[in-house]
């Protein structure tokens, strides 16, 4: 996914501010829209309707309709065009080169079978997959990157086996099932963007039964953290200007530093807990209506004595083959201890257990940073916590009903005896 140091990969509110300019919160990726050409293998309805079409499976559900193109999503698709976006995400080398990885594990899978690759953007994805022997790739991106990746495919040689589909994989058609799906869907705290349900999407149309999934599932945490050196620099700065008592501002700066989500960077120094599992996700069997909201309740205990400033979140995402993965067991790596849960939303989790059981693409505060780093939600006034005090409440994340790829975040915290209330939106 995108960073948020120079172009804008999401929504805004003003369509017309889809090119440059920069939310904090960011954005992310794409879908929607035509095709660049037609090759044997796959059609185009005359109308924009699709439906799965393999008369040999009778075991397949009928889909539903899809979601309808909206003017938010072509504002998405077109930010995701821009260069820059697919520049930093490729030279993310963790990101990149996990997934390089993955594709080399799991080549028995790969070699000779049916790929696609949901959101493709310039193909790297889909050029590794040929390169693991792949008989063919439909590389689908609704962005207009779809026309540079098929030009990347034409100078790599490869037109023959990487098929680029220039649209929504809601809209396209192809007259196959496949053996495999690959796709970089996640967005800043796992779910923004909701990219997740284009590939879900793409399950249930085409991917073969025991077909592989990659990545196979995906896990978000929270954990509140300290910060004091960022609101020193954000809020305590206007106490004193050049000697000059600036402190009518701090209310103003609270707002416009910590309304919206922050996508930072942090160490695990700043974690006061071990995490919280606020979702885990299978993406052999997760549900677009479970994308529509989700909730958790929390209950942490401070490790020290220190003011806490907000919650951090991460996610990890496994590459595991269709045999395993609905019932692997990752730990977070972030604080060590002893722990025999399995994956449930809600459990905290201490360390990794089996750390080589799966290859593991992880944006924890410890592990070599990402373009995604972490996603900070700060409260506008820290609150002094002692060592083992209590800190609970609940959280919902929630798409949009203005627009789906936008986040609305409710979060509610107590500790001390004093209970608040956080909403924001990340959009």
């Amino acid at each position: 996914m995108y960073g948020i140091t120079g172009y804008s990969n999401g929504y805004h509110q003003n369509q017309q501010q889809h090119s440059s300019e920069e939310k904090r919160g960011g954005g992310r990726r794409r879908r929607g829209g035509r095709r660049s050409r037609h090759p044997p293998g796959f059609r185009v309805s005359d109308h924009h309707h699709y439906h799965y079409n393999n008369d040999d499976d009778d075991n397949k559900q009928e889909q539903k309709a899809p979601l309808p193109c909206t003017d938010f999503d072509m504002a998405y698709f077109h930010s995701y065009a821009h260069v820059g976006i697919h520049e930093e995400m490729i030279k993310d080398r963790v990101r990149t080169d996990t997934y390089r990885a993955a594709i080399m594990e799991h080549q028995s899978f790969i070699e000779g079978k049916v790929v696609m690759d949901v959101g493709c953007g310039t193909g790297i994805l889909s050029i590794f997959c040929a390169q693991a022997g792949a008989k063919r790739v439909y590389a689908v991106d609704a962005s207009d990157i779809a026309l540079q990746a098929n030009e990347v495919v034409k100078a790599n040689n490869l037109a023959e086996k990487i098929i680029v589909l220039h649209g929504r994989v809601e809209d396209v058609e192809i007259d196959e099932e496949v053996d495999v799906i690959i796709s970089e869907w996640m967005g800043y705290m796992l779910l923004y963007e909701s990219m997740l349900g284009s590939v879900i999407t793409a399950r249930d149309r085409w991917l073969k039964h025991g077909g592989l999934i990659l990545p196979s599932n995906a896990t978000l945490y929270m954990a509140p953290i300290t910060h004091p050196d960022r609101y020193n620099d954000s809020i305590e700065f206007w106490r004193n200007v050049y000697g000059i008592d600036m402190s009518a501002m701090l209310q103003l700066a609270k707002q416009c530093a910590f309304e919206e989500p922050c996508v930072e960077t942090i160490t695990g120094e700043n974690v006061l807990t071990w995490p919280h599992v606020v979702k885990h996700v299978d993406c052999y069997t997760i549900q677009h209506d479970e994308l529509e909201s989700v909730s958790t309740r929390y209950k942490f205990q401070s490790m020290m004595r220190a003011p806490l400033h907000g919650f951090a979140f991460w996610f990890d995402v496994e590459f595991n083959g269709p045999t395993n993965s609905p019932t692997n067991n990752h730990i977070p790596s972030l604080l060590t201890g002893a722990s025999n849960n399995n994956h449930i939303d809600g459990i905290q989790k201490k360390k990794r257990a089996n750390p080589n059981e799966a290859l593991v693409l992880s944006t924890a505060p410890e592990d070599p940073p990402t373009h995604w780093q972490q996603t900070l939600i700060y409260f506008y006034d820290p609150i002094e916590v002692e060592q083992d005090q209590v800190i609970e409440g609940s959280l919902t994340l929630s798409q949009s009903k203005e627009n789906r790829r936008f986040m609305n975040i409710h979060l509610e915290y107590s500790s001390g005896g004093r209970s608040y209330v956080k909403e924001s939106v990340m959009r």
